[in-house]
């Protein structure tokens, strides 16, 4: 019987070693690749993803888990990065989500390059007003001469070139908003909408509070990403706009928690 145990915990150790160098490699691993590639249960492949929580190799996620070298270590990239970076499917969602804005609609547009596209895209009617706290944002506004624009003021935060601050957020005290299209830096399944900044995510819940929907847009490459302040969870979102690069989970956990889901 003590040989027999001796047995599973050295199967066991390799197993999890191997575990963790595919985890470092990759840098995410589902469950259920892992259970039939050692040919265990998902139950034991989930007992190994907690054992490596546990010990700070990994974080669980939606159906897996991510390395934890790449959890909350990203560093925020520069503005300079973010406006070259998966520019073609940042279009297409902006174009798609423009397309949601009905006349007569106030609109929130977050911060992001994401958001500047809608922006870029929005028809030029008098009845569409448009609330935002980006500083670019407002410059492609204000080319166009008959939306209706509100600035949000506060301290204005060069990294991403957008206000933040208490007075942004008194500013959405007397705001009821028809949409608010929400940026994101990371979506994971379980773990919800995360950003950098902490006064980011403040704002942001804000914002989810004046608007009777929200609707998040982002590009594939933020899911299974975390960072380190939490938004809201992916369930409280009416609408998801990404690109067809999403991975096949979205599509199913879109459905599981009623949130509508669009591809451009």
């Amino acid at each position: 019987m003590a040989d027999g145990s001796r047995v599973v915990t050295r199967d066991t150790s390799e197993r999890r070693r191997e575990i963790t160098t595919m985890i470092r490699t990759r840098g995410s691993v589902q469950v259920a690749a892992l259970s039939e590639l050692f040919g265990v249960s998902m139950q034991t492949i989930r007992k190994d993803l907690h054992y490596l929580e546990d010990h700070g190799v990994a974080t669980r996620a939606y159906g897996g888990a991510i390395s934890s070298e790449v959890v909350n270590a990203h560093v925020e990239p520069a503005i300079e990065t973010k406006r070259v970076s998966h520019t073609e499917a940042k279009e297409r969602i902006g174009k798609l989500a423009a397309g949601m804005v009905n006349p007569g609609e106030s609109i929130m547009l977050d911060s992001g390059t994401t958001t500047l596209q809608i922006a870029r895209f929005l028809p030029d009617e008098e009845d569409i007003t448009v609330v935002t706290n980006d500083f670019d944002v407002l410059g492609v506004l204000n080319q166009k001469r008959k939306i209706k624009i509100v600035m949000l003021g506060g301290e204005l935060r060069r990294k991403n070139m957008a206000f933040y601050g208490a007075q942004t957020v008194a500013a959405l005290d007397d705001l009821l908003l028809d949409k608010l299209f929400l940026g994101v830096d990371g979506l994971d399944i379980e773990r919800g909408i995360t950003t950098h900044h902490d006064a980011e995510a403040q704002l942001n819940r804000r914002m989810v509070e004046t608007a009777r929907e929200v609707i998040a847009v982002t590009d594939a490459s933020k899911f299974g990403r975390v960072c380190l302040h939490r938004i809201i969870d992916v369930g409280d979102l009416d609408v998801l706009v990404t690109d067809t690069a999403a991975p096949s989970y979205i599509d199913e956990a879109a459905d599981r928690l009623g949130v509508g889901l669009f591809k451009a």
